[in-house]
């Protein structure tokens, strides 16, 4: 089976939710990266999260080593960041291809197959990876994943604090409250909800969770019914105590990121409301002409590490401000709008509260933070003042591949950002749509 700091990042309902976007962010290097990425070097561009230019350089790279194992690498993982099957299908193919059984380039291509609901390719990818667990899982399911039915939904959001609450239904039974978070990957569910739907795990785990263990098991799920929208044939997951008992009860069950790559989904915290459509080019358009008729700009997008969103974003405190790359987070638990790493704070005097510490967890292990107040916070159009945060002094600055993205990330805006706006967020273009107000 995967070690237990890859299923305890996947598995534990309320383990996913806890310190929201702390495991979605890495810390900025500061201004090395930023000269080194101006004098074109591949990897500083890549750490800085000039992807584009990363991609182009790493090219260059190839064209005169075309044997350059950690080139091919790397930009396969440049076009899996921005959902280019094609090109990141190429280049960590020429990967393994050089290293066959290469670890990072087998994780990438195995991700890059189940974000396209190849899972059955995916399978032995994760065994060389090392994801047993993962390989188990994605082999035992047949036919198509993630079958859509229906065009569009609007469930409205129940509850909107401590944790959002909707209501779906599995296997066609009655309403459950389901919480979501995108910084988690699968659908998860409480383990005696599991049992009454019936479901049988195909793979298992013991893991570390929160100073003791838990066990994490994974089968696949009939039908989950959104209001119009049911996805059928739906890897799942749910976790349970030694004894069988649930670990969370605070809600039925978790909706993660793959449920929502699967849609075209609008965050509407606004409103209340979340609003799923079936993701097809077309949706895609008409989100895009809608949001220019708002006069709302398109932020890019990127996806790391199957479940991370990522786009730009600002902090500022009395230092100044920095604009870089940050993690994007709906839904989860907590009340900041927004977290940092110590560097960040610091470099740019974030007004900073080290008397008042507050503990808690990431990964589900211990984890301490302090509360913060940048002058500004900032992504798009949509902005907050002297507004509280966290920052994590303990965190890294730079978290490389395979316990982290390996680029450079600010911080993260989480729930509490979030709540006068509506955000779509679109994975066939990668765009994120924000407008104040609730959405039409």
């Amino acid at each position: 089976m995967a070690d237990d700091r890859q299923w305890g990042r996947r598995s534990v309902l309320r383990g996913a939710a806890v310190l929201a976007g702390a495991a979605a962010s890495v810390p900025l290097l500061g201004g090395a990266a930023t000269a080194l990425a101006g004098g074109g070097d591949a990897d500083a561009l890549f750490k800085a999260g000039e992807f584009e230019r990363a991609g182009r350089a790493y090219e260059e790279i190839l064209k005169r080593d075309p044997k350059n194992l950690h080139a091919a690498r790397r930009r396969g993982y440049v076009g899996l960041l921005a959902n280019r099957f094609a090109d990141a299908e190429k280049y960590l193919r020429m990967a393994l291809a050089l290293a066959p059984g290469d670890k990072d380039a087998s994780h990438f291509l195995a991700d890059c197959y189940i974000r396209q609901d190849k899972l059955g390719l995916s399978a032995p990818l994760w065994k060389a990876a090392g994801e047993d667990g993962y390989a188990t899982w994605f082999a035992a399911v047949r036919g198509e994943a993630y079958q859509v039915h229906g065009e569009t939904a609007r469930l409205p959001i129940q509850q909107m604090d401590p944790m959002p609450l909707v209501e779906a239904s599995i296997n066609g039974g009655p309403p459950k409250r389901f919480t979501f978070y995108t910084g988690a990957p699968n659908l998860g569910l409480r383990a005696s909800v599991a049992r009454e739907a019936g479901l049988s795990p195909v793979a298992s785990q013991k893991i570390d969770f929160e100073g003791g263990s838990v066990w994490a098991y994974y089968g696949i799920l009939d039908s989950f019914k959104l209001g119009g929208i049911e996805l059928r044939n739906v890897p799942v997951g749910w976790s349970a105590t030694e004894s069988g008992d649930d670990v969370d009860t605070e809600s039925d069950g978790l909706i993660g990121m793959w449920v929502f790559y699967h849609l075209l989904t609008t965050f509407d915290y606004a409103g209340r409301q979340l609003i799923l459509r079936r993701r097809t080019p077309e949706a895609a358009r008409k989100a895009r002409a809608a949001a220019t008729r708002a006069g709302v700009e398109p932020l890019p997008l990127w996806l790391a590490r199957e479940q991370y969103l990522h786009s730009r974003g600002s902090f500022a405190g009395a230092a100044g401000s920095r604009t870089g790359m940050v993690g994007v987070n709906f839904g989860g638990v907590g009340e900041i709008a927004a977290g940092m790493r110590g560097k960040t704070a610091e470099q740019l005097g974030i007004r900073t509260d080290h008397d008042r510490q507050i503990g808690t967890f990431a990964h589900s292990h211990p984890a301490v933070v302090y509360p913060c107040y940048p002058k500004e916070i900032r992504i798009g159009n949509a902005v907050a003042k002297d507004i509280y945060c966290y920052t994590n002094p303990n965190q890294p600055v730079n978290v490389p591949w395979p316990y982290g993205t390996g680029f450079d990330t600010m911080g993260w805006f989480s729930h509490c950002f979030w709540k006068p706006y509506n955000v779509t967020v679109d994975f066939t273009d990668m765009n994120l749509y924000i407008a104040r107000g609730a959405a039409a």
